[in-house]
């Protein structure tokens, strides 16, 4: 997980987990020649081609293919291309520029949709928010971008609940009930599986007024055990 920069205006000094915003080029319908197992959905492919992007990015994990090879790159390799992260970010490169000329395919295959949650009518900003889950390349060395994220971490979905609730580390409602569910599982076998055989409930809080204050609430069909939480900050 990493840690969002206190300057940004959208979770700044939050722990998330990687990833950012669907851009024009993920759509490029000219990438399909350079992903594996992309969805059939024009929107959902884009998604999966953001997610992946978005993570080399912001925190240096690529889940891409040789072209040659069609196996995953090695850590190895993915150190001589950790330069391409702030040419992408920047625009000094397009996504269809990088793969083309390090002959590379997204590996779309390796990410289990998980979630879906959309932010709340009642927020200015709002989000649809994609969730996966991947298997890591065992070598793959992870590191924040010191721009949008300042931090990183491997941590247990146990600890980081931990921190949370201790104050120790600022972590948001959604960000909350997914570190949960995913805790919940004995290992990541177990945890793809079943998000394999799920259907994602797209997950909307919404606010509930007790006596005791106001509530964050999302519905309890969404899959989750964690399903509120009381609302001590301005919204």
């Amino acid at each position: 997980m990493v840690v969002r920069h206190q300057q940004i205006d959208f979770a700044s000094g939050a722990l998330v987990f990687p990833g950012g915003k669907v851009d024009s080029q993920d759509a490029d319908p000219a990438l399909i020649d350079y992903l594996d197992g992309p969805s059939e959905d024009t929107a959902t492919r884009s998604i999966q081609v953001a997610g992946i992007r978005e993570t080399f990015e912001e925190c240096g994990i690529l889940l891409a293919r040789d072209r040659t090879t069609s196996q995953l790159i090695s850590g190895e390799r993915l150190r001589k291309l950790t330069g391409y992260r702030e040419s992408l970010h920047s625009g000094e490169i397009t996504l269809k520029g990088f793969l083309e000329r390090e002959q590379l395919h997204f590996a779309c295959d390796q990410l289990e949709y998980f979630a879906n949650w959309v932010t709340p009518e009642f927020k200015r900003r709002r989000f649809d928010t994609h969730f996966f889950l991947a298997r890591t390349p065992d070598d793959h060395f992870a590191e924040h971008d010191g721009m949008e994220s300042v931090d990183s971490v491997w941590i247990t979905p146990k600890q980081a609940l931990a921190d949370a609730q201790s104050g120790k580390r600022l972590v948001l409602f959604p960000t909350i009930c997914n570190l949960d569910r995913i805790g919940r599982y004995s290992s990541l076998d177990e945890a793809m599986a079943d998000t394999r055989r799920s259907e994602v409930i797209a997950v909307s809080p919404w606010i509930e007024k007790r006596e005791d204050g106001n509530y964050l609430r999302i519905s309890d069909k969404a899959g989750y055990q964690i399903t509120e939480e009381k609302i001590v900050r301005p919204l």
